[in-house]
């Protein structure tokens, strides 16, 4: 930078370094054992043994080169690869908790008790019972500024429902009688009765919660690719570091030159991880 050609000292790049390795890729260490013990290969093994193998080469390089000069060291990239991974991470975590935000807000929007209309035989007054408690059938009354309790139809009245939460359309829509409206929509200005048509995991809100939970638990299908890829990537990547390690050996370099072709190979496997 600038025109100067500056670099840390080999013992603080170390410093540095060490903590991201091992604390900071701690996850990718009990991951890639616990592939190892299944018998199977993935990309935190993958990304376990590519930024040990640079961390270790790098520490291996200060030691031999302490005392007459500085060595190139690795240790920026292991810590890189190892960075950019978890960032990697922390977006897909942000994602899930935005989702698992979405789901608890779509619960909200439904009422906790709905005013049940007289049957004229055990009930002869209007009567507040829990939501959880009505039944398809039931006719119940929705005064001006609540919430549908149920998806259902207007059975009495005429009113102005904002349906935004299900089709993000902030006009409110006519409803007379006959028409169906959405558990969670909010009512206008008007009190209607309505019928409930469907409860719990029938209507649409719980439906739509249910399709939300439902595609934050299951993998997509490119992730599943992923995961067949590794298990025959992370393999052959071994083999080619092992086969490039003795290559160069059998063509006359240095074991210090050798290994850094191989472990080149290891690091630059590791963000297919990404």
């Amino acid at each position: 930078l600038f025109g100067r050609h500056w670099m840390l000292s080999p013992l603080v790049q170390w410093l540095l370094a060490t903590p991201v390795q091992f604390w900071l890729g701690a996850r990718f260490y009990r991951a890639g054992w616990k592939a190892v013990r299944a018998g199977s290969g993935n990309m935190d093994l993958l990304v376990a043994l590519g930024t040990s193998a640079g961390w270790g080469l790098s520490v291996y390089l200060m030691w031999r080169h302490a005392g007459h000069g500085t060595a190139h060291l690795y240790f920026e990239a292991s810590a890189v690869v190892i960075t950019l991974v978890l960032l990697g991470k922390w977006l897909e975590a942000r994602a899930k908790r935005q989702t698992t935000e979405a789901i608890r807000a779509l619960q909200a929007l439904r009422p906790d008790v709905a005013h049940l209309m007289p049957d004229g035989l055990q009930r002869t007054e209007i009567t507040d019972v829990p939501v959880a408690e009505l039944l398809p059938g039931d006719r119940v009354q929705v005064r001006p500024g609540e919430r549908f309790p149920a998806d259902a139809r207007v059975s009495e009245g005429e009113t102005q429902a904002n349906e935004s939460m299900l089709t993000g359309e902030p006009m409110p829509v006519h409803k007379r009688p006959g028409d169906s409206v959405t558990g969670g929509s909010l009512n206008g200005e008007g009190a209607v009765v309505i019928e409930v048509r469907a409860i719990g995991a029938q209507s649409v809100l719980n439906r739509i919660i249910a399709l939300v939970q439902d595609a934050q638990a299951t993998k997509a299908p490119v992730q599943r690719l992923v995961d067949q890829v590794a298990a025959v990537f992370v393999p052959v990547v071994l083999v080619i570091a092992l086969v490039t390690l003795l290559a160069w050996l059998w063509w006359g370099a240095l074991p210090e030159e050798a290994l850094i072709h191989a472990v080149a190979v290891l690091v630059i496997a590791c963000p297919c991880a990404l």
